[in-house]
């Protein structure tokens, strides 16, 4: 029996891997060198240099050789030792899903979990170390991206760091984004990579490590080391007179280097405004054809992706077929909890621009109406551009 040939989407307006921007791909294709030629090392070192200025980090990141659950995994194999007492947040699947590699590692973990279209209190934050004054490591995840909300990890970073605890915060899916950096929320480990709001490939994670967490990990004795989840192993591999501890990616760093560009050179500032104005113009359009997001409240939902329910009747699996074979745009899914109840539309890197805001409303729109759920169109334009041009 032959294979259908699938049509290619025109727009991919899922949230993550995200289309990359035209200079990473050519990035991607240039030389491929040899990575312990000077050219190479040298390049390495300036690479590295231009994600410390990304990040506004103090001292240099950690670039891990995988995407970033690479980086998740590892911060939690290597920075949680087996006596520790671990607080995870869950407020989404991912949040939730940090908590089964802590369990992996630690002496006993606890949560706070909120429903997966709501985001954790800080409060609740607060009175949870008040209580278990022997938490020394507090897990977030600052995007859920499967609901498409965003947790106060500002305030939380502020919370744990006068408890004395250790904070991982994963922005995959927020940093580039929008104004969120490792020391502004005194993360200890902050893990992103390019292959979401900065537009790049997916094959890398991004570390921002603190003095205090690089002093934890070589005290822990379980810590990896000579391994791929080993984030020690990486400290230093980032001067060209150090060697790495396996062949990194030379054709993915050519891809880091070009995005960190692009990000650098824009300006972060307007980065995130136009993945903000996009985001709005999105839900404003999604809100006038009547349907509802997902996220409990207006304020806590994310500017890199809208997270809009499904309508009673109407299959998410079939929603998602229509708009791309109909109208070539594709959209992600929910996952877990969320799977079959949210569509999610992706608003990073090169789509974060208003007219893909309504490119997404016309599909979507269209795709519910050839389903049977009628929905006004042109309403939901109109709503898009009258955002956009409110700014």
């Amino acid at each position: 029996m032959s294979t259908p040939t699938l049509r290619e989407p025109v727009f991919t307006l899922t949230s993550g891997p995200v289309d990359a921007y035209p200079a990473v791909l050519r990035g991607l294709s240039r030389t491929i060198h040899y990575d312990y030629d000077p050219v190479f090392l040298a390049f390495y070192e300036q690479v590295n240099e231009k994600a410390r200025a990304a990040m506004r980090l103090s001292t240099p990141p950690v670039i891990l050789h995988g995407e970033p659950v690479l980086g998740l995994e590892a911060a939690a194999a290597s920075l949680i030792a087996r006596d520790d007492v671990v607080l995870n947040l869950a407020s989404g699947v991912y949040g939730k899903g940090f908590g089964y590699w802590a369990k992996r590692y630690c002496a006993e973990l606890v949560e706070i979990e909120v429903p997966y279209n709501d985001v954790i209190d800080p409060d609740a934050v607060a009175r949870m170390l008040q209580a278990r004054p022997d938490i020394r490591i507090v897990s977030v995840c600052h995007h859920d991206t499967p609901s498409g909300t965003i947790n106060p990890v500002e305030a939380i970073g502020r919370i744990v760091a006068e408890h004395g605890a250790w904070l991982i915060v994963d922005a995959v899916s927020s940093f580039g984004g929008m104004e969120v950096h490792p020391e502004a929320c005194r993360a200890d480990i902050f893990v992103t990579g390019p292959n979401k709001c900065l537009g790049g490939a997916p094959g890398l994670s991004l570390l921002g490590v603190s003095d205090r967490a690089w002093a934890k990990m070589k005290a822990n004795p379980d810590a990896p080391r000579a391994s791929m989840l080993s984030i020690l192993d990486w400290e230093h591999a980032w001067r060209r007179d150090r060697p790495f501890p396996f062949t990194p990616s030379v054709a993915e760093v050519n891809g880091l280097d070009a995005a960190l560009d692009q990000y650098l050179a824009e300006g972060p500032e307007a980065v995130w405004a136009r993945h903000a104005l996009t985001a709005r113009a999105c839900r404003a359009g999604l809100q006038a054809m009547g349907l509802a997001l997902w996220p409990a409240r207006e304020a806590i939902a994310s500017p890199t992706t809208t997270a809009v329910r499904v309508p009673d009747g109407v299959a998410d699996e079939a929603l998602r077929g229509v708009a791309r074979d109909r109208y070539g745009v594709a959209f992600s899914s929910g996952r877990g909890e969320t799977l079959g109840k949210l569509v999610r539309i992706g608003h990073m890197g090169p789509t974060a621009q208003p007219l893909y805001a309504v490119i997404a409303i016309s599909a979507l729109g269209g795709a519910l109406g050839a389903l049977g759920h009628k929905v006004d169109i042109g309403r939901g334009v109109a709503a898009a551009m009258a955002a956009i041009d409110a700014g």
